[in-house]
């Protein structure tokens, strides 16, 4: 049994139209959007789900509240100590802070790492903003790559599902709490939102796919309360705060 938190550490301010796929007449509306790793700790281990962005290499409009991994310090985790790291896909704000977790496993599924290592994620032009060679290099380093194909339990009561949507690898992990089953959704889904209007989010990987993401979601999950999205600043309101930066979903 785990207990799991959500870390926010860094936000941005956006708008509809960014984060919704269609135009409406809502596009103009502000939408902030938050940026979250996430921490699973059991009697024996800890295990961290994604690994966030360091603030020199981010984009101007992120504001940073700490680094991922002060963020992990702050709840009493040494990232150092940190085994295992799950990383839902390879986009650059997911992956960017790998390095400073350097004693983990990096699970990855299999898929993810061939399209972003194959030809056809190259002459996509959207891609090339998404992806970090060099947090690829470091990521993907054979030495401590766990490659997993489909669902996998990574530890007991601590699994990984291949759902695909969003990119062409994404997976969820599903963790057993006090609460019961709790799905760290990461991208899969990016807001509550996109999962209770049915409505994707633009940056997608295969429409079927994000459709079927959300209902494996629901699937996996003990109540829609234990489904935590990957980007919804919400998530701070709706769990108990444990620090400035972080709550405790379960």
């Amino acid at each position: 049994m785990y207990t799991v938190h959500a870390i926010r550490y860094a936000t941005r301010e956006g708008l509809r139209g960014q984060h919704f796929l269609g135009y409406d007449d809502t596009w103009a509306e502000p939408h902030p959007t938050a940026y979250y790793v996430w921490l699973a700790v059991s009697d024996t281990r800890a295990v961290v789900l994604d690994a966030g962005l360091e603030p020199d290499r981010a984009p101007a409009a992120i504001a940073f509240d700490c680094t991922p991994h002060e963020g992990v310090a702050s709840l009493g985790i040494d990232p150092a100590d940190v085994d295992t790291l799950v990383l839902s896909h390879l986009h650059y704000d997911h992956t960017g802070a790998a390095a400073r977790f350097p004693a983990a496993r990096r699970v990855v599924q299999r898929a993810e790492r061939d399209y972003w290592t194959g030809p056809v994620a190259k002459r996509i032009t959207r891609e090339h903003w998404l992806r970090s060679e060099s947090d690829l290099a470091t990521v993907l380093a054979p030495d401590r790559l766990d490659l997993v194909d489909g669902e996998a339990e990574i530890a007991p009561g601590l699994s990984v599902h291949l759902v695909g949507g969003h990119t062409a690898g994404m997976q969820l992990t599903r963790v057993w709490t006090a609460r019961g089953w709790v799905v760290l959704a990461s991208d899969a889904i990016h807001f509550t939102e996109n999962l209770e209007q049915d409505r994707p989010g633009p940056i997608l990987h295969s429409m079927p796919g994000i459709y079927a993401a959300y209902d494996r979601i629901r699937e996996l999950a003990d109540s829609a309360e234990l489904i935590v999205p990957g980007h919804d600043p919400q998530v701070m309101d709706r769990f108990p705060r444990v620090g400035p930066h972080a709550v405790r979903i379960a």
